[in-house]
């Protein structure tokens, strides 16, 4: 194929890509009520899961201040779900794109890891929905500077803590296949993951600090810890990580 050829591709590969996408989005627009009251809105809730299984008793009082919030939320709630739902055909078209680029054993390598990737995707959504906001969300909740300040918090800020949190975890849970595809095609080796350990806490601090969108040092511990686990993860998956191993197979 010529150059143009593949851009052709492409941009086919994008338009199915963004149809999937925004016809998902549309079909979801039509469930606000199960989207914002069972999944949404659920962690403001006291009888959210994680609550009830650490015997938490937490309920929040959310308010809207501005006149067109509500429905710019839900145009954008409905974007991320899409977006959620549809990933694993997002991975597809990128490796289907990709994958007449490769050679043979190429192939094999990253085969396996781009499928894993959406496992590993809604893994890291999980984690960020049942685990890590509402840590976060509970946190914010009960700390007051006084006694004489409330808190009292919008609906924008809610929804902005809650997808920046549960999308970034999604993204951020990548990080093994990124590390799988490059320890496959002998790019890295396990051993060099493990000499850069320190190095790699740093990073993980550093990364935690720019994605936690308050900055306090709860919610930079609360999310270190599982990006820093996943980075011990990829040490355990990786393997040697040169040419040779990657001929032989």
């Amino acid at each position: 194929m010529t150059f143009w050829d593949h851009l052709e591709d492409l941009r086919k590969s994008i338009f199915r890509m963004m149809a999937v996408l925004a016809g998902s989005a549309v079909i979801l627009f039509f469930f606000k009520n199960f989207l914002f009251d069972d999944v949404i809105l659920a962690p403001a809730g006291s009888d959210f899961i994680l609550y009830r299984l650490v015997g938490m008793d937490f309920s929040l009082s959310l308010v809207n201040l501005d006149v067109a919030a509500q429905f710019m939320i839900h145009m954008k709630v409905t974007f991320v779900c899409a977006l959620i739902l549809v990933f694993p055909y997002l991975i597809y078209e990128i490796w289907r794109f990709i994958a007449p680029a490769l050679y043979e054993n190429e192939k094999r390598a990253v085969k396996g890891a781009f499928a894993f990737a959406s496992v590993l995707f809604y893994v890291g959504i999980a984690v960020g929905y049942f685990i890590i906001f509402p840590l976060m969300l509970n946190f914010f909740a009960d700390y007051q500077v006084s006694p004489d300040v409330p808190n009292t918090f919008s609906l924008s800020s809610y929804i902005s803590l809650f997808t920046s949190t549960v999308l970034v975890f999604g993204i951020v849970f990548e990080f093994p296949t990124v590390i799988a595809v490059l320890s496959r095609l002998g790019v890295i080796s396990r051993d060099t993951l493990k000499r850069f350990r320190r190095h790699a806490i740093c990073a993980v601090v550093i990364l935690a600090a720019v994605i936690t969108p308050t900055g306090d040092p709860f919610s930079l511990f609360v999310v270190s810890v599982p990006l820093y686990l996943l980075y011990e993860f990829s040490i355990l998956i990786s393997g040697r990580g040169n040419a040779e191993q990657m001929i032989e197979e």
